[in-house]
């Protein structure tokens, strides 16, 4: 068996496609040019102002801002006609009570995110007043400094002294800018209370204090509630409460020249998730207040009730004396600002004209500066908005020297002027790079054209030296080094996203040049217009409509259904569920005749193959109430297995969800743990079966106990509290430690073949004695004969008779050898692996979805069972005989359900949908570094992609796996071919065993290409689409992140598939003497 060869080719083919993905998303989801300059004091923006404005007495010489994560708007909502509110509701009173007593003193707006709603961006939002990028949002887990000019860095160029405590984020986004620092840990959203209770440690104290200008607080309980049990839950009122009473004492401390800000920095989904760019995630809240009259205008002047998060920054810095940072694209609060002529509390304080002027100019020079750097935002724009601001400019100079002020026309266009370079520049900073994303696409469509051939022409790539790898990785280095070089020269500095687009791509054509059969492979092609890759390229089309894929979980249910359905019709159109005639006399002696099996078989078959599909519609039917919901959705209502046990208020419930994911995970571990001992897999003493028989038991007792301690209410076992802390713990560590040794134990013994001695009879024929068998098999002696391969211990014996006719009988003390579990050597390893890692993905999900991994458990041996019986009813055709390879319908199937039980463990191709909480299991008080929480979250996201992935050779397994045994001679009327062997036939062929592999891993990885080629043309041609940020390039970012994992885990299973092979070579070395091999 060629094992390094293929090994490679399925690594140069994974490699290509990460190119293709690479190229496209680096020109598809760019980060914006940063403009790293700096507002400084000595900007004359007023004109005539002998000046700058930094030298006028501020307004407010101090500030408090308290950020409330996740504030959404409608928790700073007060309803007294709402007797029964929810536990969200009417919780900061204290905030209505100022509005309506004090309206000049206060005022409350929706204050409006801009996505991606994530803690990170939103904090440079409103510190920057720039806008963020799509991609931004993978750097939640990571945060950088922030090298833009903002609030921070103006307020401590001005001298002040600016006091944060809270998370940390500031400090990684900020650091060393602060005079005092008081950061807590974040990440840990399970923790409601210690950033809270850190703050409210400090705070008053600091107020008490005259070491400070401007005090930051943010308060992160609210955000934890909701991500750990949702809004609607006892502890968000308790949260909620506890900020009311904050709010309340701060007021308390507050001196007439202090404003005192309080805001949300995004909203929260009913689930209590964000990230994305629905209404809920997006519209969080804002309070003002000052104990001075904040809104100086009259009463007619109406105060908007929508402010976009990038206005709080010019609004704050006027207000305190301090620049407008440099690139912020915001608008000032104008009702915070006095209109001319109106009396205020001090002469020097600036009107409405004159901060719309200063802001004005600002964003006019923001936009001539970037656009000198940048090229994104059109010239048509610039030139309008330019010719707008000159406009302006007039009118407000000429009013100016004319000694009056300027009219509301000249104001209204002022305040135009910044929405419409706000609007331009949130259009252009969606910014694209055509020429990679067309490179991207080439080497994506490549890759689905070179793995397609791979499939196609298996056999003849895997026979030749070298695999043909030499000439396309020569021609690729050379490629890419070629274009290094023509950089280096013309530009001084080296692109390496070209150079990899260039190797990858002059390798792709020189394979596809260079292979043998090439043209067979283009007649292979009409193979396209086959049934399964019909529907998948309905899968593939259905990703170019938005409505399909905020519908994905169910369109992928359909399809899956409508192709199982396909293989019964098939099978019957053909005449394969009804037992063949014999053979027809009539016809000519060269044309095909049916091999007929016997009635009983195709009888027996033909059942199997109903249970199969009636199996497989009910899991899917089952499975479609597990599923989320989309914001789009609108009247959808998630499952209540969704949410994890601790969130169920109700106890029966929640104790009946606990014994059901009990049973499930019991049914899980049982049905793994049959098969094998079935296929005579657990009489080995090996280190495979030891994870089998004890290991994978026991992390499934621990991962039950760590459920029913992490379903227990805190409130009601306060005495255990230190005990149900450290069984969080210890509980799933010990499951994550004790699958880690059996996978480990698995790769370095696969083996699960029991071996017995026994004496050896002197005579030879069908009178030697039948074998007696182990009573601890735990099956009767019948099932164990006929899985015991009958012909390979009598190819063994022979062998050693042969030895003992020729070495005399001294030689005859020899034993003969009987091996168990030899029939499913290959597929027993698989299985046990799939077991393991199933396991551990479970203990990342919530309780509540043992269910659903038990019917991925039951859907997938359907498919495998559907397949096998589909394979042995076709076999009746001589052109099905001793075929290795796996038709398009099982891999298509395979695919398929892999993305329609990422919908039905809970996750949708969004950012919100994120199980952030897969991050804290094991580690409840947090992590110190990013890179296990992000592993956690990928394998918690990925699951189904995983369980497949790794599954995959399982369908070159089972048809051997369930191969019929018939004495009527109808695979081929021989003697030996009456014999099961099972996956030794497989053994048998290692030529063919070598291209099956190569086979179905280039089919299952062009299934799952076409789908990712056909997410990057939906968002390439979609791009200036409605709804292209908040659907495709979602699902662009998930799908191809799912084709990364699923193309390392099939590398995975291929790879556990060849260590296996080399484990049965040494037995087979040890077991057969050098003249019988």
């Amino acid at each position: 068996m060629k094992r390094l060869p293929v090994l490679a080719l399925l690594l140069w083919v994974c490699a290509v496609f990460y190119v293709g993905i690479f190229l496209f998303v680096g020109g598809f989801l760019l980060v914006r040019l940063e403009v790293n300059r700096s507002s400084t004091c000595e900007d004359v923006l007023l004109p005539d102002s002998g000046g700058d404005f930094c030298w006028r007495e501020p307004r407010f010489r101090r500030a408090v801002v308290l950020i409330v994560d996740a504030l959404k708007a409608d928790f700073a909502q007060y309803d007294p006609g709402n007797m029964s509110p929810r536990p969200y509701e009417n919780k900061l009173p204290v905030i209505e009570e100022l509005v309506s007593s004090h309206p000049a003193h206060a005022g409350l707006f929706t204050f409006l995110a801009d996505p991606p709603t994530t803690t990170m961006q939103r904090i440079k939002g409103f510190m920057t007043g720039s806008l963020p990028t799509f991609i931004d949002v993978g750097n939640n887990f990571a945060s950088s400094a922030v090298l833009e000019d903002n609030l921070v860095h103006q307020l401590v160029q001005a001298g002040k002294h600016v006091v944060f405590m809270g998370d940390d984020t500031w400090e990684n986004l900020f650091p060393k800018k602060f005079h005092r620092s008081l950061p807590f840990p974040s990440f840990n959203v399970k923790d409601l209370h210690t950033v809270d209770d850190g703050i409210l440690q400090n705070i008053y104290p600091t107020l008490k204090g005259d070491d400070w200008d401007v005090l930051i607080a943010h308060f992160l309980g609210v955000d934890h509630c909701g991500h750990r049990y949702g809004p609607d839950h006892p502890a968000m009122a308790e949260k909620l409460t506890q900020m009311n009473g904050v709010i309340r004492s701060v007021i308390e401390h507050l001196q007439n020249d202090t404003l005192f800000v309080v805001m949300g920095d995004h909203g929260m989904t009913e689930t209590g998730d964000h990230g994305g760019e629905s209404q809920k995630e997006t519209e969080a809240a804002l309070f003002l207040y000052s104990q001075s009259p904040l809104f100086p205008g009259p009463r007619s002047q109406l105060k908007p009730e929508v402010v976009p998060q990038t206005d709080l920054v010019p609004t704050l810095a006027l207000l305190l004396g301090i620049p407008i940072p440099y690139s912020s694209v915001g608008q000032i609060l104008t009702p915070l600002f006095p209109l001319d002529g109106q009396t205020t509390s001090g002469p020097a304080d600036l009107t409405q004209s004159e901060a719309l002027w200063i802001n004005a100019k600002q964003v006019n020079r923001f936009l001539e500066t970037y656009s000198s750097m940048a090229k994104d935002i059109s010239p048509e724009s610039l030139s309008r908005l330019k010719a707008d601001f000159t406009r302006l400019s007039a009118q407000y100079l000429s009013t100016v020297q004319q000694g009056r002020p300027p009219s509301p026309e000249v104001l209204r266009s002022m305040q135009g002027y910044l929405t419409s370079a706000r609007e331009t520049c949130r259009a252009s900073w969606a910014k694209f790079n055509p020429l990679k994303m067309a490179a991207g696409l080439a080497v994506l469509a490549a890759a689905c054209v070179l793995c397609f051939v791979l499939s196609e022409l298996s056999a003849a790539v895997v026979s030749v030296d070298g695999v043909g790898l030499r000439a396309p990785a020569v021609v690729g280095l050379v490629g890419g080094a070629s274009v290094a070089g023509l950089q280096a020269a013309s530009l001084g500095h080296v692109d390496a996203a070209w150079c990899l687009a260039a190797a990858a791509f002059s390798s792709e054509v020189v394979f596809l040049w260079r292979v043998p059969g090439i043209s067979s492979a283009s007649r292979a092609s009409q193979r396209l217009l086959r049934f399964p890759l019909l529907v998948l390229f309905l899968r593939c089309c259905s990703l170019l409509s938005d409505s399909y894929v905020i519908a994905e979980g169910r369109v992928v249910t359909y399809l899956l259904f409508s192709l199982c359905l396909y293989v019964p019709l098939r099978l019957n159109w053909e005449g394969f569920l009804a037992a063949t005639t014999p053979p027809d006399a009539q016809k000519p002696p060269g044309a095909l005749q049916p091999l007929a099996l016997p009635a009983w078989v195709v009888r027996r078959e033909g059942g199997v193959l109903l249970v199969c599909v009636g199996v497989l519609v009910g899991s899917l039917y089952l499975s479609l109430a597990l599923h989320g919901c989309r914001e789009e959705q609108g009247a959808c209502q998630p499952s209540p297995f969704l949410s994890p046990l601790a969130r169920v208020q109700d106890s029966r419930r929640r104790n009946l969800h606990y014994v059901l994911s009990v049973a499930a995970l019991g049914a899980w571990t049982y049905l793994l743990y049959r098969w094998l001992c079935h296929y005579g897999n657990l009489n080995h003493a090996g280190a495979a079966v030891f994870a089998a028989r004890w290991l994978l038991p026991l992390a499934s007792m621990l991962t039950g106990l760590h459920w029913a301690a992490s379903s227990t209410p805190e409130d009601r076992f306060r005495s255990l509290a230190e005990l149900i802390a450290l069984a969080q713990v210890v509980l799933p560590r010990g499951v994550f430690s004790l699958l880690g040794l059996g996978m480990l134990l698995l790769w370095l013994d696969p083996l699960t073949v029991f071996l017995k001695p026994r004496a050896l009879a002197h005579t030879r024929g069908p009178s030697r004695p039948r074998p007696r068998y182990r009573a601890s098999t735990g099956i009767s002696p019948q099932a164990e004969l006929h899985h015991l391969i009958p012909q390979l211990y009598q190819r063994i014996r022979h062998s050693l008779e042969d030895g003992v006719t020729k070495e005399g009988p001294e030689e005859g003390s020899r034993p003969a050898v009987e091996a168990y579990g030899l029939g499913t050597v290959y597929s027993a390893p698989l299985l046990l692996l799939y077991g393991l890692l199933g396991l551990g993905l479970l203990l990342l999900h919530p309780e509540s979805m043992a269910p659903a991994f038990l019917l991925l458990l039951m859907e997938g041996g359907a498919l495998l069972y559907l397949h096998a019986t589909s394979t042995t009813l076709s076999s009746q055709q001589v052109t099905h005989l001793n075929s290795f390879t796996v038709p398009w319908a099982p891999v298509v199937l395979w695919s398929l359900a892999a993305t329609q039980f990422f919908h039905a463990t809970g996750h949708l191709p969004t950012f919100p949908s994120i199980q952030w909480s897969a991050a804290f299991v094991g580690f409840p008080q947090g992590h110190t570094g990013t890179t296990i929480p992000a592993m956690l979250v990928v394998l918690n996201t990925f699951t189904s992609h995983i369980l497949f992935a790794v599954a995959c050779p399982l369908l070159l397994f089972w048809p051997f796996v369930c191969e019929v045994k018939s004495g009527h001679g109808w695979r081929g009327g021989t003697e030996e071919s009456e014999d099961v062997i099972m996956e030794m036939r497989l053994r048998e062929n290692p030529q063919q065993f070598s291209s099956a592999l190569l086979h179905l891993a280039t089919r299952y990885l062009f299934v799952c290409g076409v789908q990712v080629f056909a997410s990057v043309c939906a968002a390439a041609i979609l791009r200036r689409h409605l709804m292209v940020w908040q659907v495709f390039a979602p699902k662009l970012m998930f799908e191809a992140s799912g084709f990364l994992v699923s193309s390392a885990f099939v590398f995975v299973g291929v790879a556990l598939v060849m260590r296996v092979d080399v484990a049965v070579s040494r037995l087979f070395k040890r077991l057969l003497p050098e003249s019988s091999r």
